[in-house]
């Protein structure tokens, strides 16, 4: 099966629309380069599947809420399903994913698959991603390059293979988190849906003047604690998160539609002036808006 092109297509949830694999083999693998750049960034998500991520080449940065993890090459790391999470290169890295469903393992609700393993394991606070221990990454690495190879060649019988080896990573999991999985820790899921409902807000009104106390109140919590939630999940403040994702989407406006003008950008994302869109977006750019179009402009058709 061809490695399926690496980009995100999010709801306003941040809930990655596009399917991984087919109904019949659900299941996609990915190949991807990335910079520290800002359009590289690998924005906070989540998906329904379980993703497991290889570091090829240099090194990357990783976060789910409550966890972070500093990836080099040669490292692998698990992220649950229905778990946000956030990737940015450090300098560089080229990465392989696999993002599976657990039907794919489990083939339905109500086999010994999902029931004594899967399930648990899905369910388990204290599961949000983790990173493989370096006395089993070799172990692991092979388990997951051969699934990885198999997908990638696409030969008869290639699902087996990949079966068979997401099998072996999913049971080792199970077993580093079976002690954990009966232990009611409900902080991790706590944090994952505040956070979700609060981005939820913010990108379904990034064009208002939208303040702290709107962006608290979408999930019911003072301001102090929104901005502690923001702090220890995301490293940024939720203001900063705003901003951030205005330009980002008037990046994308930049280019999506070329006969906008630099006003009317400025103004779908929810900027009081032209200047200050400019300014900020320089800031995480290094560019203006209108150097942005063109260099991009011109690369596209290079």
């Amino acid at each position: 099966m061809a490695l399926q092109k690496c980009g995100l297509n999010l709801n306003r949830a941040s809930k990655e629309l596009q399917p991984h694999g087919s109904i019949e083999f659900p299941c996609a693998g990915y190949s991807s380069h990335h910079t520290e750049r800002t359009e590289e960034i690998i924005p906070w998500h989540w998906h329904e599947e379980i993703e497991i991520i290889s570091i090829e080449q240099g090194q990357m940065m990783l976060k789910t809420p409550l966890t972070s993890f500093f990836l080099s090459e040669g490292e692998l790391a698990v992220i649950n399903s229905n778990i946000l999470h956030y990737a940015e290169a450090a300098s560089e890295c080229t990465l392989h994913s696999l993002v599976f469903s657990p039907t794919l393992i489990t083939g339905n609700s109500d086999s010994a698959f999902a029931k004594k393993y899967i399930r648990p394991l899905l369910s388990c606070n204290s599961f949000s991603g983790y990173q493989i221990d370096s006395a089993d990454r070799q172990m692991v690495s092979d388990w997951f390059n051969r699934a990885f190879e198999a997908h990638t060649n696409d030969r008869c019988g290639f699902e087996f293979t990949v079966r068979e080896n997401l099998s072996h990573i999913c049971f080792y999991l199970f077993e580093k988190f079976e002690p954990q999985i009966d232990t009611k820790s409900p902080l991790l899921n706590q944090a994952n849906i505040r956070i979700r409902k609060m981005l939820d807000y913010i990108h379904q009104n990034f064009s208002d003047n939208i303040s702290l106390e709107d962006i608290s109140g979408a999930a019911d919590i003072s301001e102090r604690e929104c901005l502690r939630c923001f702090k220890k999940t995301l490293q940024i403040s939720p203001i900063q998160y705003l901003l951030k994702y205005r330009v980002m989407k008037g990046a994308e406006m930049l280019l999506a539609d070329p006969a906008s003008s630099i006003s009317e950008t400025a103004t779908y994302c929810g900027f009081d002036s032209p200047s200050n869109f400019t300014k900020i977006f320089k800031r995480f750019y290094s560019c203006t808006p209108r150097q942005y179009r063109n260099i991009n402009s011109s690369s596209s058709f290079a």
